[in-house]
Order: structure tokens, then C-alpha cells, then sequence
């Protein structure tokens, strides 16, 4: 029996079994947990979380863990506290097992008591005074009132709690001054204070009196360690006069460990507003000079530092102050951060160790930084980088290729004299197959890519071509091609991902290149525009239709239901649409000299009432055309939308797209439809200073372009004349030689984000309806767990999830009632917060007529910025509404009772015939 027993839990256990429903699984698990055997026990723990992950619901979670908790104890009750921090016999368990005499049931106790503490206020307030018994206690051992001080750090639910834990605080510190006990006290002080948010002052004051006056390296390492998290969450409460101790302590300091971790306290601050209150200008103070003060001279001593930490924060703070001090006159201290930074980037370029490559990292940011808040030190910062990128490591030019790309985005200007260094350092690299030499030639092709702007030279791209010949790493080339499409230099991709072709084992991946070879072919086309030219014009937008429908195709044969590419097909079709919008836009326009008005229709326009008629047809033509371009920013709208894990460049190409649609749209409207009521205030741009792309910012151009030539149009000609067409068809030109940025979302998904619905009750099978009696409600319960990819909430967080609930009905029976509208349909809508990935609501439904509704079930979500997006999914079931048998027994009772009367009365009709 037990062999049968222990045969059945293992075939559960083992993958490629017959696979249980949920509660038979649990059982076997069980019979695992409650064998005498200590290998099947762990066996069964570690197959708990397989469990989880194929029935992530509450009921058996919760079966499961009070199962697990009979094995693990009060331990396991501290990690329930976030599912059960209400829970009140748990909070009596743990009281209890405190006074325990079993040193493990303490230890598990203390751990659930801070678990709990730190989920429910009604915990904390009623165990705080146990806690602190404990601590004062003279019969608790110091290693568990070391154990008991951190539960401290969770009393900050009301303000009174958390005065009396820090007032035990500030007593133990002063009662207890061994080091540990001061160290695990100053600690908890420090949560407490950061949570809180009301005594951080206080609190940053007593860190450095600790750190000035306190002997001992580990009391000042822990004042080190808290300051700087105090500085990085609550920067605005640091005052003039505790930068300035905090400065004393770091030039007087000896030991190069401790002033580095000063420095990279004052570093933090020193890039949020609490430099502006250093030197800001107060009653009765005259604000400090930036040349003269304390701060400023503890970063010039420390940026020729041989210690590459310390010289690292040096140059930072620095740098921060040049860019914060706008208004000052900086030439000392912009010479000392740009020497500091070449001395930092020597250093490190030749060193491969971790330790060196983060201080580069640290000395690139501020390059970046220092380059867009001075812009006219950029261009040394890159003469520096082009000279040192020749004799610098391959990890380190890997680095430093990527601060060229981010400072040439940011300054176009000095694209063109980079280049050439560039294609000087990409004929001699990439002679072996590392992949650090791998990586560098990427990285270099990028900034390649962002040097040169517009369309690559011959040259360029015979150099680039002949170093990937001699590379066999496919990879390499894809990712290369990837950033020329990101870039905008399609003839480059097209080349690349041609040559890919006939390089992968997958017909999945062969579509997929193709697609994309085809793409950028068709985007290849349109670089052929010219203004003026618009038969030209409509030949290179129908080609370049010509190769996005093929491109559509192949995506379409790449994709699998694993991986539905449905963003990047819903993107090609806008495209694809904005073209033929594009293309009919222009042929209305040429209308009006093929087909001009006729010289009737003045009188129609009279006629009418309509001033617009006298223009012929092409008044329809545009105001259809109008409404087109409104439709195409709809459905830019809706995929911006639904892409809730795409990063921040691919919604604001997303968007550029759209607002491309409404500017055309508005000058339509604006020249032509209605030229009297145009405003164009809401559509003046606020400049193309913030812009974080070569495109986004040749796009905005145009659009400030468009929209003067619009505005000194608008009520200076009649329309429609050949000025207002000319603008329009300009416009479009100008629109489509922007080369197209692909970008990052289109390849790579970095957020992966879903919901699992599930609805009960449900059929067992999906085509079968469920039945309801008419005179009842349905109660619907809609649980959903969120599911995460690697990187959950990279770039934006699920704060609330919508849940929308709709019914239609489907089929009437034979009877035909007369019911109001209101019951036919069922309209609600509900928004619930996720607890751990979970959440629940219910639903009640009315189908009073009879027949067969769908209803239908439809999530999406709201950010933590209050953004809703559409991520789906969609569920739908059928319910068949049925006759009660009260309601159905009275009718055939009048049915029966009629039923005699018509007989007499057909009776009577034949007796008169």
C-alpha cells in the first residue's frame, strides 16, 4: 500500500505524466508532505511552486500554504502576511509564540511579527508595546533584542506609533553603546525616519554627529549608508548646513574607503534640487560663490584622485554643479570637469576590470550630461573620446561608443566631424570572432548610423559590408541591420537583411527577414521624393505600396500563436493605409486641373446654400479625404493604446504618426473645408529643444513648417486654389522624406506583460450556454492573476485593472415578448487593484428576455500615471435565459383556457357561412 502510495505521488511529481485536475494534484502532494520519509517531503515542497504556476488561483493557494505551514510552522505564517495581514488569530499566534520557550518558535515568531507589522497597522499598533517590553526587558538575550529592534522600522502606520518607536530608539542608542546594538538602532532609525516622513531632519542631524564625532569605522559606514539613502529618497530635506558638515567630514577624513562613500553621498545630492539650496540665496546669508565654497573644493581636490572611486564622484559633483548653476560664470570649473574627465577616461579605457568599467561608465554619463548642459564644451568632450576610442580596450569602447551615439542624438551638428574617425576605427577592428569584438562592431555601426543623419555614402557603406564579410557571426550582422533601421538608413537594412536570408533554419525566421527586407525597401522608395514633383510623388508612393504589401504577407507567415507579431502588423497596415491615404490625398488635389468645376456650379452653390459647391466635386473629395486622416490618428490612438509594454521611443513614434494624420487633417480643414472657425493655437509646437531622436526632431520641423505655411494660407486665396492644393501636396512630400524609424518595440520586447482571466461560472464546454431561470440574476466572479515576463514593470507598473462587462443577446425563442430595451442588455464596469498579481470582483447580470446572450468580458489597465491602456484580454460565454416553471405553468394555463374559447368562435364563424 505504501509502495502504491509512493508510486503515485512520484508519477505526479515527474513532467510528461498524466496530467491531475487541482485537487487531486494537492492530495498527492499532500500524501508527499505527511510521508515519514524526508526526501519525499522535500520533494513535495519543491513541486508547490509548478502547482501554483498551472492553477494560480486563491482557493488552492490557500490550501496549499496552510498545508505547507503545517510543515514550516510560524515561518510560514510570516510570508502568508501580505495574502492574510488581517488575519487575527495569526496575530494571536504570533503574540503567543513571542513568550515561547523554544528558541526556533521565537525566532520564526520574530520574523512574522516584523512580516506583519509591516502589512497591517492593527498588528503593529497592538504588538509595538510587546516589543518594546522585550527590548527593555532585562531577561532578553541581546542577540534577540538585535533580533526585535528592526520590527521597529514598520511603525509607521499613524504619527503617534512612530514617535513612541523612535522615542525607544533614541534610548536604546543612548542606553546601549556597544556597536552592534548602535549599528542595528541607527539602521531601524533610518527606515523609520524614510518611511515616516517626519523626522528626516532630526534624523540626517544624527547621522552626522555619529559620523563626525563617533570613533569607531563601522558606526561611520553605517552613518554613510543611511545618508545616502536618506539622500536618495528624500533629497529636499537636506539643508545648506548639513551638505556643509558633510563636506568638513570629508576633507578632514584620512581614510580614502570613508571618503568615498561621503563623496558619493554628495554626489547624490549634488544631481537633485538640494545643490540649488546650497547655494542658493537666503535671508540674511548671501548664498555661497560655486568657485569659493567647501563643496566645491573638496570635488577639485578629489578629481586627480588615485583612488578611481573617489576621482569618479569628484568629477560628478562637479559637473553638476557646472549644470546646475546656470546663471553663474563657470570657465574655472568647466576647465576642471573637462580635464578631470580626461584624465578618468585614460584611466579606466585601458583597464578591464569591473571595478574600472563602472568608473567609466560613471565618467560617460557625466560626459552626456556635461555635453547637452554646456553645449559648447561638447565639442572637446568628443575630440577626447574619438582619441582615446583608438587606444582603449574593446569593453571600454564598447562604452564609449555608446556615449558618442547619446551626445550625437543630442548635438547633430557634431555628427559629421566624428565620422570620419569612426570609419578610420571600423576598417581596423573586428579581426576576431569575440564577443566583445562582436559587440564593438555594433556598437560602432550605430554611431556610424547617428553621425551620418541622412543616407549613408557609398564609401560608408562599402566599409561597413566589407568588415561583415569577413564576420560569420549572423547575429551580429541582424543587430547591425536593426540599428540602421532604427536609424533610418533603409538601403543599408535592406542590403543586410538580404544577405541574412538564406542564413536560418526556420521558415518562421526567413518570413520574418523577408518581411523586413521589404519594409525597408518600400520605405527605400520614398527617398526618391521631390517637391514640386507630385507625379513622381504618387509613382514612389505606389511603389512603395508595391513592396509593403509583400512585406505583409511574409509578416503575416512569420507569425506563430506564440509569438502573433500583432503589434508590428497592425503597424505595417497603418502604414500601409497613411500611404493610400497620402496617394488619394493627391489625386484629389491634381483633380482640380483634370477635372475643374463646372460653370454651373456657381448657381448650384447658391442653390444650395453651400459656397463650397462652386469648387465641383473635389469639396466632397476633400472633406472624405478629412475624415480618413481622422480615422488613421483613431486607430494610431488604438495601437498606442494597447502597448502598454512598449518603451517610451516606440510610443512617441507611435504618436508622431498620429499627430502626422491630424496635421494633415487640420490643413485640410484649415485651407479648404473651414477656414473661417481654423485655430492654431492648440496645434503650435513648443520647439524641437526636447526632442530625443533624429527623427522626432526632423518631424517636428516639419510640422512647424507645414503649420506656417498653412496658417499664411489660411483667408489670403478663395478656396480651392491651386496655392491650397500645392500646400497640401508639399505637405505630404515633406512628411514622407522623414525616413521611417523603425523602432526598438518593432524587434524587441523587453516588458512582457499579460492577464489570465478566468469566469465562473463556466461550462465545461466553451460552445455550450449556461442556464439561468429568467426571474433570476447571474452572479458572475471574474478572477485574474497578471503575468510577467523577466523584467516586470521595466517601464510602467499595472496600478489598477478595468474590468468591462457586456451582454448581447444572440437568439430569441419562438414567443415574441414585448420587454423593455433596458433588459435586453447588460452594460457594467469595474476597477480592482491586483494583491500579489491577483485579483477578483463579481457581477450580477439580468436576462429577463429569453434566449441566448453572449456576454462578453474585457480587461485593461491603469498605470501608476493614470493612463489607461488596452491589453486585453477578451473572454466571452454564452448564457441561455429559460422560462421559469411558475411563469411557464401559468401560461399554458391561459393558453388552455383560450384555447376553447377560439374553438366557439371558429364554431360560430363556419355556422354563419
Amino acid at each position: 500500500m505504501a509502495s502504491n502510495s509512493t508510486k503515485s505521488f512520484l508519477a505526479d511529481a515527474g513532467y510528461g505524466e498524466q496530467e491531475l485536475d487541482a485537487n487531486s494534484a494537492l492530495m498527492e502532494l499532500d500524501k508527499g508532505l505527511r510521508s515519514g520519509k524526508l526526501g519525499e517531503q522535500c520533494e513535495a515542497v519543491v513541486r508547490f511552486p509548478r502547482l501554483f504556476q498551472k492553477y494560480p488561483f486563491p482557493i488552492l493557494i490557500n490550501s496549499a500554504f496552510l498545508k505547507l505551514a503545517d510543515v514550516f510552522r510560524v515561518g510560514m505564517l510570516g510570508s502568508l502576511a501580505s495574502i492574510i495581514p488581517e488575519r487575527k488569530n495569526a496575530h494571536h499566534s504570533i503574540r503567543q509564540s513571542l513568550d515561547s520557550h523554544d528558541n526556533v518558535e521565537v525566532e520564526a515568531a520574530v520574523f512574522a511579527a516584523a512580516n506583519f507589522s509591516a502589512q497591517s497597522k492593527d498588528f503593529a499598533v497592538g504588538i509595538c508595546n510587546k516589543i518594546s517590553e522585550m527590548i527593555q526587558g532585562l531577561a532578553t538575550p541581546v542577540d534577540l533584542k538585535l533580533k526585535l529592534i528592526p520590527i521597529l522600522q514598520h511603525m509607521h502606520h499613524d504619527a503617534i506609533l512612530a514617535s513612541s518607536a523612535r522615542q525607544l530608539l533614541q534610548q536604546l542608542v543612548t542606553s546601549y553603546p556597544s556597536t552592534k546594538m548602535v549599528i542595528v538602532s541607527l539602521h531601524t532609525f533610518t527606515l523609520l525616519a524614510a518611511s515616516s516622513l517626519v523626522d528626516t531632519p532630526k534624523q540626517i542631524q544624527l547621522l552626522l554627529q555619529y559620523l563626525k564625532n563617533d570613533p569607531r569605522k563601522a558606526v561611520k559606514r553605517l552613518a554613510i549608508q543611511d545618508l545616502k539613502l536618506l539622500a536618495n529618497k528624500t533629497p529636499h530635506t537636506w539643508s545648506k548646513e548639513n551638505i556643509q558638515a558633510l563636506c568638513e567630514c570629508a576633507l578632514q577624513t584620512p581614510y580614502d574607503s570613508l571618503k568615498l562613500g561621503m563623496l558619493s553621498v554628495l554626489s547624490t545630492l549634488s544631481g537633485t534640487i538640494a545643490i540649488k539650496h546650497y547655494f542658493s540665496l537666503t535671508p540674511g546669508n548671501v548664498g555661497s560663490s560655486p568657485g569659493s565654497s567647501d563643496l566645491v573644493k573638496l570635488a577639485q581636490e578629489c578629481c586627480y584622485h588615485n583612488n578611481r572611486g573617489v576621482a569618479a564622484h569628484g568629477v560628478r559633483v562637479l559637473i553638476n554643479i557646472t549644470v546646475s548653476c546656470q546663471e553663474k560664470d563657470l570657465l574655472a570649473l568647466e576647465q576642471d570637469c573637462v580635464f578631470g574627465l580626461e584624465s578618468l577616461l585614460v584611466l579606466c579605457s585601458q583597464d578591464d576590470s569591473p571595478g574600472a568599467q563602472m568608473t567609466l561608465k560613471i565618467a560617460l554619463n557625466c560626459m552626456v550630461k556635461l555635453a547637452k548642459g554646456r553645449p559648447h564644451l561638447s565639442q572637446s568632450v568628443v575630440e577626447t573620446l574619438l582619441t582615446q576610442l583608438h587606444s582603449a580596450q574593446d569593453a571600454a569602447r564598447i562604452l564609449m561608443c555608446h556615449c558618442l551615439a547619446a551626445i550625437a542624438m543630442q548635438l547633430p551638428v557634431l555628427g559629421d566631424g566624428m565620422l570620419g574617425d569612426l570609419m578610420e576605427l571600423y576598417k581596423v577592428i573586428g579581426r576576431s570572432a569575440t564577443d566583445k569584438q562582436q559587440e564593438l562592431l555594433v556598437s560602432l555601426a550605430t554611431v556610424i548610423f547617428v553621425a551620418s543623419q541622412k543616407a549613408l555614402s557609398a564609401e560608408v557603406k562599402a566599409v561597413i559590408k566589407q568588415q561583415l564579410e569577413s564576420v560569420s557571426n549572423g547575429w551580429t550582422v541582424y543587430r547591425i541591420a536593426r540599428q540602421a533601421s532604427r536609424m533610418g538608413n533603409h538601403d543599408m537594412a535592406r542590403e543586410l537583411y538580404q544577405s541574412l536570408l538564406t542564413q536560418v533554419a526556420s521558415e518562421h525566421f526567413y518570413f520574418w527577414l523577408n518581411s523586413l527586407k521589404e519594409f525597408s525597401h518600400a520605405e527605400q522608395c520614398l527617398t526618391g521624393l521631390q517637391e514640386e514633383n507630385y507625379s513622381s510623388a504618387l509613382s514612389c508612393i505606389a511603389e512603395s505600396l508595391k513592396f509593403y504589401h509583400k512585406g505583409i504577407a511574409s509578416l503575416t507567415a512569420a507569425s506563430t500563436p506564440l509569438n502573433p507579431l500583432s503589434f508590428q502588423c497592425e503597424f505595417v497596415k497603418l502604414r500601409i493605409d497613411l500611404l493610400q491615404a497620402f496617394s488619394q490625398l493627391i489625386c484629389t488635389c491634381n483633380s482640380l486641373k483634370t477635372s475643374p468645376p463646372p460653370a454651373i456650379a456657381t448657381t448650384i452653390a447658391m442653390t444650395l446654400g453651400n459656397d463650397l459647391q462652386r469648387c465641383g466635386r473635389i469639396s466632397n473629395q476633400m472633406k472624405q479625404s478629412m475624415e480618413e486622416f481622422r480615422s488613421l490618428a483613431s486607430r494610431y490612438g488604438d495601437l498606442y493604446q494597447a502597448s502598454f509594454d512598449a518603451d517610451s521611443a516606440t510610443l512617441r513614434n507611435v504618436e508622431l504618426q498620429q499627430q502626422s494624420c491630424l496635421l494633415i487633417s487640420h490643413a485640410i480643414e484649415a485651407l479648404i473645408l473651414d477656414p473661417e472657425s481654423a485655430s492654431f493655437q492648440e496645434y503650435v509646437s513648443t520647439g524641437t529643444a526636447h526632442a530625443d531622436s533624429e527623427y522626432e526632431r526632423r518631424m517636428m520641423s516639419v510640422y512647424n513648417h507645414v503649420l506656417e505655411e498653412v496658417e499664411s494660407l489660411n483667408r489670403k486665396y478663395t478656396p480651392v486654389s491651386y496655392m491650397h492644393t500645392a500646400c497640401l501636396c508639399n505637405a505630404i512630400i515633406a512628411l514622407l522624406k522623414v525616413p521611417l524609424s523603425f523602432q526598438r518595440y518593432f524587434f524587441q520586447k523587453l516588458q512582457s506583460t499579460s492577464i489570465k482571466l478566468a469566469l465562473s461560472p463556466s461550462p465545461r464546454n466553451p460552445a455550450e450556454p449556461i442556464a439561468v431561470q429568467n426571474n433570476q440574476q447571474l452572479a458572475l466572479k471574474v478572477e485574474g492573476v497578471v503575468q510577467h515576463g523577466s523584467k516586470p514593470g521595466l517601464f510602467r507598473k499595472i496600478q489598477s485593472v478595468c474590468l468591462n462587462v457586456s451582454s448581447t443577446l444572440q437568439s430569441k425563442p419562438g414567443q415574441d415578448y414585448k420587454i423593455p430595451i433596458d433588459n435586453m442588455t447588460n452594460e457594467m464596469e469595474q476597477r480592482v487593484e491586483p494583491h500579489n498579481d491577483y485579483f477578483s470582483t463579481q457581477f450580477l447580470l439580468n436576462f429577463a428576455i429569453l434566449g441566448t446572450h453572449n456576454i462578453t468580458v474585457e480587461s485593461s489597465v491603469k498605470d501608476a500615471n493614470g493612463i489607461v491602456w488596452k491589453t486585453g484580454p477578451r473572454t466571452t460565454i454564452f448564457v441561455k435565459s429559460l422560462e421559469d416553471p411558475y411563469s411557464q405553468q401559468i401560461r399554458l394555463q391561459q393558453q388552455q383556457a383560450q384555447q376553447p374559447l377560439q374553438q366557439q368562435q371558429q364554431r360560430n364563424a363556419y355556422t354563419r357561412f
